[in-house]
């Protein structure tokens, strides 16, 4: 519609609905409109832009102004969707008591569905256990782990990425999810693709384990209760060492419920890693490490 500017003789076409728009638009356009040109005996000339030119040169500023804020609302709705960059501890510095972290070069993703009533791969303690099992092939500085559920939306596989046996079944059910508690574990003596089976009877050595993280998007509760770890390689210590081997990241619920619903788990490490595999079976993990 047709509003009036506080500039005598201004109007200007608010597409915007907001007059004080419409008065800043008057305000820079209105030497376009109305100027005064002397002359050496102090005359003045009083030169002015046709309405319809104005109006037009008003309608196209607005357009420019209100497709820019579209496109900034998108660009902010898509960023909410989807996880930061996935940072690594290496290089790591403090600047002005925040910390910046350098992304990992290389990052796999795993999309996963538990369903409800899910058999478990273990029970400890009470708690049901689920094993995604990850086949990296040469020995890595650092590796870090996250997972978050449910998956955040707008998230969706790539073809390098990874995905469960029920994922894309269960694509729609997005208020399924868990209170994240994940765990890093390396097989002893399985160093080759063709050993992935001994994986079943092995020895594990852990890394640690990550309950709850502040770094991570909240989940549906409003709580921040997915998690994240990183592990830096000690190569003085054998069973602290991110070699060529077999891992497993584990993960339950440490808090009331059940583990069912969504997630996608993350692995990056700060060089790239060739022919890193995941899979939540040690069968199809050997065939995937072996291809």
């Amino acid at each position: 519609m047709l509003s009036p500017g506080r500039r005598q003789g201004m109007w200007c076409l608010s597409l915007l609905g907001d007059d004080a728009i419409c008065n800043q638009i008057n305000f820079i356009f209105s030497p376009y409109v109305e100027s005064r040109t002397h002359t050496k005996n102090g005359a003045s000339l009083k030169s002015h832009m046709s309405k319809t030119n104005y109006l037009n040169l008003l309608i196209m500023t607005q357009r420019t102004i209100l497709t820019c804020l579209i496109c900034l609302c998108i660009g902010l709705v898509a960023n909410a969707q989807k996880l930061d960059k996935f940072g690594a501890d290496l290089g790591k510095k403090s600047v002005m008591g925040k910390e910046i972290r350098v992304p990992y070069s290389d990052v796999v993703s795993y999309y996963g569905f538990i369903k409800p009533g899910a058999t478990p791969d273990e029970t400890r303690d009470g708690k049901k256990y689920y094993y995604l099992y990850m086949w990296v092939p040469v020995a890595a500085p650092e590796i870090g782990i996250r997972m978050v559920s449910p998956i955040p939306e707008g998230m969706k596989p790539v073809e390098t990425d990874f995905t469960g046996a029920d994922y894309a079944a269960n694509t729609g059910d997005i208020k399924s999810y868990f209170d994240t508690w994940i765990t890093l574990e390396r097989a002893d003596g399985v160093t080759s693709p063709d050993a992935i089976m001994k994986g079943k009877t092995a020895k594990w050595f852990s890394f640690g384990s990550n309950d709850d993280s502040s770094e991570l998007p909240a989940q549906p509760s409003g709580s921040k209760y997915n998690s994240v770890m990183r592990v830096t390689s000690e190569t003085s210590n054998p069973t602290k060492a991110l070699v060529v081997g077999l891992y497993r990241i584990g993960f339950t619920t440490y808090k009331t419920g059940e583990v069912q619903g969504g997630f996608v788990a993350q692995v990056g490490a700060p060089v790239k890693i060739p022919g890193v595999v995941i899979n939540s079976s040690l069968d199809a993990l050997m065939k995937l490490a072996n291809k």
